[in-house]
Parts: C-alpha cells; sequence; structure tokens
C-alpha cells in the first residue's frame, strides 16, 4: 500500500516498550520509512521512546531517510556495546541466570524472581548504572529534537509516588527523560527529574495516545513490541509470572486504543508471531544476531500491514 506524498494521510506514530524487543521496532519503522512514510507526531515509552528521539532528530535532519539513519544508528551502537552485558553480568552469582537468558528455565525464574525480593536494586546494581546513559549522551540531539521544525515528540514515564503518568514533551527530553521511560525499578534506582522520580512508563501507559490525537490525525501507525495473544493456560510459576507482566503492560494501551476516535485510521503492527516464542528474559538479550532477527521480524511484520 504504497502512498504517494500528494496523498499521504497526517500520520501519528505510537511506539509500545519492550527492552530489547524494540528491535522489532525498529524493523517495522524501517519498513515504514522506507516506503516515506511522513509523521507530525510520535509518542514512546522505555525502548519506545528511544527509538521515537532518534526518529525525530533524524527526521529533523533529512525526512524519512534522516529517521532510518538515526534509528539504525542507536540499534547499531546497542549491539555493538551488548549493552545489558555488563548488568547481566553481575547476576552471574544467581545460579541459573544464564540459562534463563537463553532458555527460560523455570528453576532460573524461580531463583531470580526470588532474589530480587531479597536485594534491593542499590544492591543488584549497587552504582546505579544505566548502560544506556553514555551512549543516549552520545547520540542525542537536543537542538534538533527541540527545534520548531520538528515532530512533536512525546515521551512517558511513571511517577513512582503519584502513580500515574508523565509526559514529557519536546522542549523537556533529555538523557534522563529516556532513561526514566526505561527504568527497570528491580534493576536500577528511580530516576530523579526535577524533584520527583520516575520508573518505566510502561507501567501507566505503553505508551500514551491522548497526546498525538489532539489535533486529530488521519491515521495512528501502532507498532507493538510485546505480544498480546499467547495460546494455551500457563501453569508453572514462571510462566503465569511471564502472562501476568505481558497482560499488565497491555492493559492502559488497549483501554485507549477501545477510545480511538472512529475518524483515525489504525494501522495495528502486531509483534505476535515474532515475540510470543521468547521467554520474558530476552528483553534484555542485546546479542545482535538476536536483535538483527527481530529487525527483519519487524520489517516483515510492516511489509504486510502495508500490501494489506
Amino acid at each position: 500500500m504504497h502512498i504517494s506524498s500528494a496523498t499521504r494521510p497526517r500520520t501519528v506514530l505510537a511506539l509500545q516498550g519492550g527492552g530489547a524487543h524494540g528491535a522489532f521496532t525498529w524493523g517495522a519503522l524501517d519498513r515504514l520509512l522506507e516506503d516515506g512514510l511522513t509523521f507530525s507526531a510520535v509518542t514512546g515509552v522505555s525502548s519506545g521512546a528511544m527509538i521515537a528521539a532518534m526518529a525525530v532528530q533524524g527526521y529533523v535532519h533529512n525526512g524519512p531517510k534522516g529517521a532510518r539513519a538515526a534509528v539504525s544508528k542507536l540499534w547499531h551502537r546497542v549491539a555493538e556495546a551488548h549493552i545489558f552485558g555488563p548488568v547481566n553480568a553481575s547476576m552471574d552469582w544467581l545460579w541459573g541466570w544464564d540459562k534463563g537468558m537463553e532458555l527460560g528455565n523455570e528453576m532460573a525464574w524461580a531463583g531470580i524472581t526470588s532474589a530480587l525480593r531479597l536485594f534491593n536494586p542499590g544492591q543488584l546494581n549497587p552504582f546505579g548504572q544505566n548502560p544506556l546513559g553514555p551512549l543516549l549522551a552520545e547520540l542525542l540531539d537536543l537542538d534538533a529534537i527541540r527545534s520548531a521544525d520538528a515532530p512533536r515528540l512525546y515521551v512517558a514515564a511513571t511517577d513512582v509516588e503519584s502513580g500515574t503518568a508523565k509526559i514529557f514533551n519536546n522542549g523537556e527530553i533529555s538523557v534522563d527523560v529516556l532513561l526514566a521511560s526505561a527504568c527497570i525499578p528491580m534493576m536500577f534506582p528511580a530516576v530523579n527529574i526535577g524533584g520527583r522520580h520516575y520508573w518505566d512508563g510502561g507501567y501507566s501507559c505503553n505508551p500514551a495516545l491522548a497526546p498525538v490525537l489532539s489535533p486529530r490525525p488521519e491515521q495512528l501507525v501502532l507498532i507493538r513490541a510485546q505480544p498480546r495473544v499467547r495460546k494455551g493456560v500457563p501453569n508453572s510459576t514462571a510462566d503465569i509470572v511471564h502472562r501476568l507482566h505481558e497482560i499488565a503492560f497491555q492493559a492502559p494501551l488497549d483501554a485507549e486504543v477501545a477510545l480511538l476516535p472512529k475518524q483515525v485510521r489504525l494501522l495495528d503492527i502486531s509483534a505476535d508471531a515474532a515475540l510470543a516464542r521468547h521467554p520474558l528474559t530476552s528483553k534484555m538479550n542485546t546479542e545482535k544476531n538476536f536483535l538483527d532477527n527481530l529487525f527483519i521480524a519487524g520489517r516483515e511484520a510492516a511489509g504486510i500491514v502495508l500490501s494489506a
């Protein structure tokens, strides 16, 4: 469904969070931008927020081509650095952590879950370091993001005390805002911004749709980075916890989608086929082969939507 620039609808983007699963979003967005997709606004959470920021700054520099290049640069750097390797290594003392990362082993998951109950983020990550910080500081172009001709950008984080979503716009974007949007509370300390503390935005919205729906667009492109549907009922403790996390992170988004104005066309790019076979721990897998496979899957999923 290639659309000429003369007839292209006013489009906004919504990019769901999902850690390393955001490589699926990267692939889907890459395929859409390759087709010449233009967008007036983008909302994102967690890895989706980082993709959104890169897409906006790249778009300012060179339209869809610039957005493709900027997002690709982010993920290539993540893969080169194996960005969560140091964090995973710090947890090697947990019996079965390495097996859990590779196989989703139930006993490994039980050990990890127990440890997370026993130890706080300061003990698991004593220096409070998020390896994404230096990378984002190097890549982020705040002048471009804050320029008058930039697409509108909205990044959500969850206020720890109020439990509500805080939406940051172009003028408020910073490295800390992006880290707050992706702050996993069991692994990293809450991010302090202006005296308020924030966790991953996925707990309150995943992502927030309301900001990009005013003024009303013609088309909303939603790229999911978490599976909605899993066949069968989980029986093991690990699988139950896994599925509960998925449902909880989908619920805020599904509630907003249900209220989407009928005048707005929805292009919903599902990650079910690509992600349902992977365990929850794969969200921390930043190995190049894994990310590349998700990128390809994302491109294929977007291609199916474009050809419909």
